[in-house]
């Protein structure tokens, strides 16, 4: 890559990180957005070695133009899942730095893969959106296949269902109290849903409660004899609402033990969660959905007024175990 210079990616190029997602949104409409804080929050997390799996791509004068990072999602059900995340510079498209950073990211995640769970199978894992016509052309070259479809569901918070929880079930706001609690449930409920993993108490805090974006005040537990049979986890991104102007409550992990099923803890939970957002004034919900699901999920969510607003696909490249 003549007058382009590759090195491991630092905390100190967040900055410079955040403002190419921006410089590229128009063009890939990911409906995603990203400040400096959270991504210094997630490549300066305990799961994230940043000098080996970040690479940063600049010009002589230093100029960040591409990155790419591969973050290994510990724990293995079905395989071992590195996450594959990254963005060339409009700019600076055409000229081989995706297809560079793609073959690292690809090498970075067989060493992963070999180091950690080499007895175990691997897949390495891209998302892509549609105007990401560039990417999905990459992966599929480099033998990545459509692995997942996924939909973004948004519902306006008006004409919110009613508040019901089935006979024995009380709904509670969440508590630091129930926290590994509800980590345990979040295990037992998506023991059989594609790409979950096991997760320990520190990967279930990098991803999920940790989180700044996290709001505890906005999430809804269901509990029956005591315990939680069911959960909706709610976050807030400061970075959204600032690009779209939309105060918006994402529910991004939903779940209930598979012996309170069918009763509408699911429906219930929801439901609080929503009324919960609205009354601290959000004005709209979403969420992101496995169309394929099997626990008929896509379809509680459309009669709980979801609608499909976006969709992305997971491509992914299989690797063997090693031994």
């Amino acid at each position: 890559m003549t007058g382009l210079t590759t090195r491991p990616l630092t905390l100190d190029d967040v900055g410079a990180a955040a403002e190419l997602l921006a410089a590229a949104e128009p063009v890939d409409d990911t409906g995603e957005h990203e400040d400096a804080e959270g991504l210094a929050e997630w490549w300066g997390g305990e799961l994230v070695d940043l000098e080996r799996d970040g690479r940063a791509v600049c010009t002589d004068d230093g100029r960040l133009v591409g990155w790419a990072t591969a973050i290994v999602s510990p724990g293995v059900r079905d395989a071992l899942r590195v996450w594959l995340e990254g963005r060339v510079h409009p700019e600076f498209r055409g000229r081989g730095i995706g297809g560079r950073l793609l073959d690292w990211q690809v090498d970075r995640g067989a060493r992963q893969h070999a180091d950690l769970e080499p007895t175990a199978p691997a897949r390495l894992v891209s998302h892509v959106h549609p105007a990401m016509g560039a990417l999905e052309a990459l992966v599929r070259r480099r033998g990545f296949v459509a692995e997942r479809y996924y939909a973004v569901m948004r519902r306006p918070l008006t004409d919110l269902p009613e508040r019901r929880p089935p006979e024995g079930v009380e709904l509670v706001p969440f508590s630091a109290e129930r926290d590994d609690e509800v980590r345990r449930a979040h295990n037992a409920s998506f023991t059989e849903h594609h790409g979950s993993v096991e997760r320990d108490e520190v990967a279930w805090r990098s991803w999920f409660t940790g989180q700044r974006a996290f709001r505890p005040e906005l999430s809804v537990l269901a509990l029956s004899g005591g315990g939680v049979v069911g959960y909706v986890l709610a976050y807030e991104y400061d970075a959204d609402t600032q690009a779209t102007g939309v105060r918006e409550t994402r529910l991004g992990q939903i779940g209930v033990l598979p012996g309170a099923r069918g009763r509408g803890v699911a429906t219930a939970t929801i439901a609080a969660a929503l009324r919960a957002a609205a009354d601290a004034g959000c004005t709209r919900a979403s969420l992101d959905v496995d169309t394929e699901n099997t626990t008929g999920a896509f379809g509680l969510y459309e009669r709980l007024g979801f609608r499909t607003d976006r969709t992305w696909t997971s491509w992914a490249l299989s690797l063997p175990p090693l031994t």
